[in-house]
């Protein structure tokens, strides 16, 4: 694996990290494409078979901690979680403890205790003996419950006895039973063996079984992390490295003799450890318990990790703590997030990966006591306070950053305080007032790649699928996709946006350099819908509006039309034009282009599923008509047929005849296989949909992957719940509200 020293991460917009982690080798481009994409989220079709009463799917911040050295060995460092400040605080941590080597973290066992209490007892030490007798054919008799845990080197290593007295000095039996469970936590399975063996241990003793289930204080599978920081390395913010340490053990003192301040420093070690538990689909529930039980076990609240100086005047951090997570098991294979997760780690054992979340713990601990002992805890937090402020806002482009700095400055870290800077620095109206221009998205009902060559194609409008708002500035031209992770300052020279925005400044002659532009896309790129070509005319709308220019339609679509040729090489116009008058069209471009618009009784029950692999237009356009040369007779008599089918698709559209309209995809997808441009993948999508009741499903756009458009009166519920069932996000077309599922 790669150095995990990466500098500057917090400067790059989402897509950017994205390509960096790849790049360096810590996402694979399968990977890498998911987030891209968005496609690692959890479902809210799958969330309703992980737990009970669904309606919906929670999000939290996915982040990634850079620096780790643990053992010697590299880690990019999975963490989710919501409060500002942990992952900078984490990652500079780990950045500080490279020059020593990094972390040290050991694991000596890795077990989890069930735990049977057994009540009613007439002989204590009868018991005792009859239980200590029989331990060998109990042991025998656990790994019988689980055989092919045993099989993998698990199973039950040994069974402890120990007497409880009660309030009413009774005495209860607990019958610890201690449990290899390999790389699975192993809470289900231990329950199970405590429950299998339970009545054995009852006759056994004579007794009742009161309780039978794991315990979480996990002290049969403790890890111990530690570091060391050079003295030299600690100096900060005006203080010298000697202040800083002694602030440190100072901190650490005080946590060992205060259990109010005990309970906060472990808190800060939680943070790092719940952040990388629950990016890996580990319980952090259960870790939480067992941390704060051990912290107590003695009788006394103490805390997780503790600080002092070496003989050279470094400063050395020691933790020590319960911890039992998995690398497999249901939640892994039921969260996309949590699987990528782990992947991202890279680990290949549980213990390893217990390793890697204590030496995160202790990372994070020693974050949280820098900053106590230095600037104090505020400064950090109400930074990231101020940023999170500003985007609540609507504050746009790099105007962000100057929001924060003035924010900041004058201590008023208050939304309606950022409004106000901004429509100061701007002399405009507020960012949520500024005037939207918007563009629609489409659909391909019939035609696809027919279209290039002169024939008809059938699109739908996807209405409002992207906004812009444009705002003068002093600074340069900034732009921001929020949905894509787009945050960059825009010149000629910039890839892609760059080109598109110089293109449309030079046929709207326009020569001021600074524009603050925000849009918002309810559509994924690279899925067949228009995204480009939405994307150039809520632009060009968005400058004719911001400098009243007053440009009409017509305009409009020529500029988006040259904007898709820079794009795609040679579009065939369907795509500017439905963005540009958001209506039904049957359309062929021709030398005086047609654009024939429907009359539609109601919206169209359409669901759209979305494949895991983009769909490049310009390289599948460039394959298809490579192979017209080569076979150019059945090429265009292939391309005659979808023609047809494109104006009996518009006469069935209109007449509401869906059963009709349904059979004409089904035959137009056919063809587009025999052009070459389905895939395996797509092909999955429109056998799934048309089981689920889709009267019509094909590919829509240019293929080789993207998206999937499925006809489903009545059905639209049940086809989506199939598609989303089988792993793939979905957009529901029934009316206005277009939202992406999944």
């Amino acid at each position: 694996m790669s150095d995990s020293r990466i500098s500057g991460l917090y400067r790059q917009t989402v897509v950017e990290r994205i390509d960096e982690l790849q790049k360096l080798g810590w996402l694979s481009a399968a990977d890498a494409e998911l987030l891209r994409q968005g496609r690692h989220v959890l479902s809210s079709v799958s969330a309703d078979k992980i737990i009970e009463n669904v309606i919906g799917v929670f999000g939290l911040p996915f982040a990634i901690a850079p620096n780790f050295i643990v053992n010697g060995r590299d880690y990019i460092v999975p963490m989710v979680v919501e409060e500002p400040s942990i992952v900078a605080a984490t990652s500079n941590a780990a950045r500080l403890a490279r020059s020593s080597g990094g972390f040290e973290s050991i694991s000596d066992e890795s077990l989890l205790i069930g735990q049977v209490h057994l009540a009613g007892i007439a002989d204590i030490g009868a018991a005792l003996e009859a239980l200590n007798e029989e331990k060998q054919d109990l042991i025998d008799r656990a790994n019988a419950v689980h055989p092919r845990l045993a099989a993998r080197g698990g199973g039950v290593r040994d069974i402890e006895l120990r007497q409880l007295q009660l309030a009413d000095s009774s005495v209860v039996l607990a019958a610890h039973v201690l449990v290899d469970t390999c790389d699975a936590m192993g809470a289900n399975l231990v329950n199970t063996i405590c429950e299998a063996v339970a009545p054995r241990l009852a006759e056994l003793c004579g007794g009742d079984v009161a309780l039978r289930i794991l315990s979480n204080l996990a002290d049969r599978s403790l890890v111990t992390a530690t570091v060391r920081y050079r003295l030299a390395d600690l100096g900060a913010s005006g203080f010298t490295a000697e202040a800083v340490r002694d602030g440190i053990i100072l901190a650490s003192d005080i946590a060992s003799a205060d259990p109010y301040r005990a309970a906060t420093h472990n808190k800060g070690i939680m943070n790092g450890v719940d952040a990388i538990a629950i990016a890996t689909g580990n319980d952090w529930r259960a870790v939480e318990a067992g941390a704060h039980a051990f912290a107590a076990a003695s009788g006394r609240y103490l805390p997780l990790a503790t600080w002092s100086a070496d003989r050279d005047g470094n400063l050395c951090g020691q933790m020590r703590l319960p911890l039992k997570v998995g690398t497999v098991g249901g939640t892994l294979a039921a969260n996309p997030t949590a699987a990528l997760g782990l992947r991202i780690t890279g680990v290949k054992s549980a213990r390893e990966l217990a390793c890697l979340t204590a030496a995160v713990g202790l990372a994070q601990n020693f974050a949280a006591l820098l900053a106590l002992a230095t600037h104090g805890i505020q400064q950090g937090h109400m930074r990231l306070h101020a940023r999170s402020v500003a985007s609540a806002a609507g504050v746009p482009g790099e105007m962000h950053e100057q929001v924060v700095g003035e924010l900041l400055a004058d201590g008023e870290v208050k939304e309606w305080r950022a409004r106000e800077i901004f429509a100061a620095a701007v002399g405009s109206a507020e960012p949520g007032e500024l005037p939207a221009a918007t563009a629609a998205g489409k659909i391909i009902l019939l035609g696809e790649h027919a279209v290039v060559y002169g024939k008809h194609a059938l699109a739908l409008p996807i209405v409002d699928a992207v906004t812009a708002r444009v705002a003068k500035q002093s600074s340069a031209t900034t732009l921001s996709i929020p949905e894509w992770g787009i945050r960059q300052t825009v010149t000629a020279d910039t890839k892609t946006y760059g080109a598109i925005m110089a293109l449309i400044f030079r046929e709207l002659d326009i020569r001021d350099s600074g524009f603050s532009v925000e849009l918002h896309s309810k559509l994924p790129r690279a899925m067949g819908l228009g995204s480009s070509a939405a994307i150039a005319v809520a632009l060009t709308r968005g400058f004719d509006q911001a400098l009243n220019l007053g440009i009409d339609n017509a305009r409009i679509n020529a500029i988006a039309f040259a904007c898709e040729q820079y794009a795609h090489g040679t579009p065939s116009g369907i795509d500017n034009t439905i963005a540009t008058y958001a209506v039904p069209i049957l359309f062929r471009n021709t030398e005086a282009l047609q654009r024939q618009e429907l009359t539609l009784a109601e919206p169209v029950p359409l669901v759209v599923a979305f494949s895991h692999q983009p769909g490049l237009t310009r390289e599948q356009v460039a394959g298809v008509r490579a192979r017209r040369d080569r076979q150019r007779d059945r090429y265009d008599a292939i391309f005659a047929e979808i023609d047809a089918l494109s104006q009996a698709g518009a006469r069935a559209l209109e007449a509401g005849d869906y059963e009709d309209l349904g059979a004409l995809m089904n035959i137009c997808h056919g063809l587009l296989n025999a052009l070459e441009v389905s895939t395996a993948e797509l092909e999955s999508i429109v056998g799934i949909a048309r089981a689920a009741g889709a009267v019509g499903a094909k590919l829509t756009g240019s293929g080789g992957g993207g998206a999937v458009v499925a006809l489903s009166p009545g059905r639209v519920d049940e086809v989506t719940a199939a598609l989303q069932a089988a792993g793939f996000d979905t957009l529901a077309l029934t009316g206005q509200e277009n939202t992406i599922n999944g």
